[in-house]
């Protein structure tokens, strides 16, 4: 490894988050936040990006019912790269659609913007996508992976995973 790629390895900071525990999605045609249990398992988050107590001040109480709970709170100015898994029940629907969302719920001065939203039609079998990114993020501006689809009815999200890497920029 070069002095230049074993410097940024040392600096990387990671939030990795996991869920699978079914969570239900409607129909509606809104985008809808992915939400992830704190602490255990395999999830990691050495730098508090996605802790209970919010740093805006926020406590989530359940994260199974709260937003917030799908919340990363970057630690630092830098260069973001994302990455995300999702797996979804079989289900009869056309389209299935994904996103990464800079402040999804408003609690913050800056604009909600998206970026890398993906449109999936689906294949044979389970519906099983990765992603991946990268933007520019900010302590104080929380990011979030948002997920939707059109079968008519409700649908589960069975496997999901929400990942942040910070490098200097």
């Amino acid at each position: 490894m070069s002095g230049t790629s074993a410097c940024l390895a040392r600096r990387a900071l990671v939030c990795s988050l996991k869920v699978d525990v079914n969570q239900v999605i409607p129909d509606d045609g809104n985008y809808h936040v992915v939400r992830f249990p704190f602490g255990g398992g395999e999830s990691y988050d050495r730098w508090e990006m996605h802790q209970v107590q919010q740093p805006d001040g926020y406590t989530v109480t359940d994260w199974a019912t709260d937003d917030r709970s799908g919340l990363i709170w970057p630690a630092r100015d830098g260069w973001g790269h994302l990455y995300a898994m999702i797996q979804w029940e079989a289900g009869d629907y056309t389209e299935l659609r994904d996103q990464y969302v800079r402040d999804p719920l408003g609690l913050t001065s800056d604009p909600m913007n998206t970026t890398a939203t993906d449109h999936r039609v689906p294949s044979p079998g389970m519906q099983c996508f990765t992603k991946s990114h990268g933007i520019f993020v900010h302590p104080g501006v929380p990011l979030a992976l948002r997920v939707a689809q059109n079968s008519g009815g409700d649908l589960n999200v069975v496997l999901a995973e929400f990942k942040l890497v910070i490098y200097d920029a």
